[in-house]
């Protein structure tokens, strides 16, 4: 081999361990930690601890970190560090006793994909994000929201999923496309103004898409796109079926809001797509209020979204603890015959003389731990939780798992156990490390509506059915995690009782 060769190879093999090594220590510069910043486990070189995580129970790996760093420490995922913060105590100082301090969102690759940054519900900051969370709040209010018509439009949906679930005439069937159905037809009438048949094709490929990406975006696919955006841009996976199912869910607002402007009377809004379009034509905004067409279509993709999986899902748990739990069953059924008999629908007001069936259904939201993860908030100024140091515009994660399971506030936290929600006479008791709606001024929106949703729809079901799981089958408790945590698919029977 030449000499000039030798010295050439000597050269580039020179220049790679130089450039190596410069990526290195420059990353190690562009990631040091201020004083006192929350503790971490050791992370890799460019990539982080973003493969440390366990992939399918996160929330129980990010918990049992929290303990082992006094509640609150750091990973680094990809190009950013987040902070954790776990247990109760820990959780309420950011949610709530800081909350002004944690009330906005960090930015996110994949949402900045899906429709643009500080836009919808959830993922707007600032004065928008306020504007836009009264106008939702008052306007969904217009349309029934707290009110005795509401309580009405429940019920009756709770009659068509009744006749559907009667109609499998004790057969073994999956209820969760059925309660899907359910939940979303309340959403879709006050922001659609209309419900939709079980049977429409266009209506059951919505929800399937609506439950596929909110599966994939709380996936290792969907990290990974956050961490390493500039990458995952250009490779083939599943993370690109994120995208897809986004659009697709878009297009489809996109004619609901063609057809309204259509026929839109501004002085008889049927809904709140008609009342954002008023709105828009009626009152003077900033261009960055957000009062436009694009936003509608993402606020509408938030309110669709998050009204149709997290109640849906928090039924279908329902079951199967109640199933799994067959003396809890028989002793909500027992209340139910007792304060309501069979004669007359269940109302709101039921509630005050339900205790147990109350106590049982924030366990079902308590063990069913929906949103194990939360939503990133980001830091708004320097400030200190427990005794670290967080600097301005670092993005924080409260893990509502940590909360929701911690074991100096629950007696049984891993055992599904109503009493958690009941003293010693029986009688009905709140919780303050109850936060399955999170907590503070990101509290989620439709949390009236979801506790409306719970009680009707669960009185009406137990009381009309009894139900029971597949001869020879049993259920898997794990769960599978996305941005909510689903059940694996099940069958069960449902008997008229």
């Amino acid at each position: 081999m030449a000499l000039s060769t030798v010295l050439e190879i000597l050269d580039f093999k020179g220049l790679l361990l130089f450039v190596v090594a410069f990526l290195v220590v420059a990353d190690f510069l562009k990631h040091r930690k201020p004083p006192n910043y929350p503790p971490s486990p050791f992370s890799l070189p460019l990539l982080g601890n973003i493969f440390h995580i366990d992939s399918k129970q996160p929330h129980i790996y990010l918990t049992k970190l929290g303990h082992v760093y006094n509640n609150i420490f750091s990973l680094r995922l990809g190009r950013d560090k987040v902070v954790f913060i776990t247990g109760y105590k820990m959780v309420k100082e950011a949610l709530v006793t800081q909350a002004e301090n944690f009330v906005d969102r960090p930015y996110s690759p994949l949402q900045k994909r899906v429709g643009g940054s500080n836009v919808g519900l959830f993922f707007s900051n600032g004065e928008m994000w306020k504007k836009h969370r009264r106008f939702t709040l008052s306007t969904l209010r217009n349309f029934g929201l707290g009110k005795k018509t509401m309580e009405v439009a429940i019920l009756e949906e709770c009659r068509f999923l009744l006749d559907e679930m009667d109609g499998q005439k004790g057969a073994a069937f999956n209820p969760t496309i059925l309660l899907n159905n359910a939940v979303s037809n309340i959403i879709c009438q006050m922001v659609f103004g209309q419900r939709f048949d079980y049977t429409d094709h266009q209506f059951k490929i919505m929800l399937k898409y609506i439950s596929k990406s909110i599966q994939l975006e709380g996936s290792i696919w969907g990290q990974l796109y956050e961490a390493f955006p500039a990458i995952m841009n250009q490779l083939p996976g599943p993370h690109n079926k994120i995208f897809s199912t986004y659009k697709l869910l878009c297009d489809f607002i996109t004619e609901v809001v063609e057809k309204h402007k259509a026929e839109l009377n501004p002085a008889e809004p049927r809904d709140y797509i008609d009342s954002f379009l008023v709105e828009t034509m009626e009152k003077a905004h900033e261009p960055t209020d957000g009062f436009d067409e694009q936003n509608l279509i993402m606020c509408v993709l938030d309110l669709f979204l998050a009204g149709t999986e997290t109640t849906s899902t928090t039924l279908c748990w329902g079951l199967i603890y109640l199933i799994t739990n067959q003396d809890v069953q028989e002793k909500v059924q027992e209340e139910i015959d007792r304060v309501i008999g069979q004669t007359r629908d269940p109302n709101l007001a039921d509630r005050a003389n339900m205790p147990y069936t109350e106590a049982v259904i924030h366990e079902i939201q308590r063990l069913g731990d929906i949103v194990p993860l939360n939503v990133l908030r980001v830091a708004d100024k320097d400030t200190t939780l427990g005794k670290c140091f967080i600097p301005k515009g670092t993005a924080v994660l409260p893990i509502l798992h940590s909360v929701l399971f911690d074991e100096n506030e629950w007696e049984t936290p891993n055992k599904f156990n109503p009493g958690h929600f009941l003293d010693k006479d029986g009688n009905f008791v709140r919780r303050e490390a109850f936060m399955p709606f999170s907590a503070g001024k990101r509290v989620c929106l439709g949390e009236q509506l979801a506790r409306m949703e719970l009680f009707l729809f669960s009185v009406s079901l137990f009381r009309k059915f009894r139900f029971s799981a597949v001869e020879g089958e049993q259920f898997n408790l794990d769960g599978v995690i996305g941005v909510t945590r689903t059940p694996h698919p099940f069958k069960i029977h449902a008997t008229a009782r």
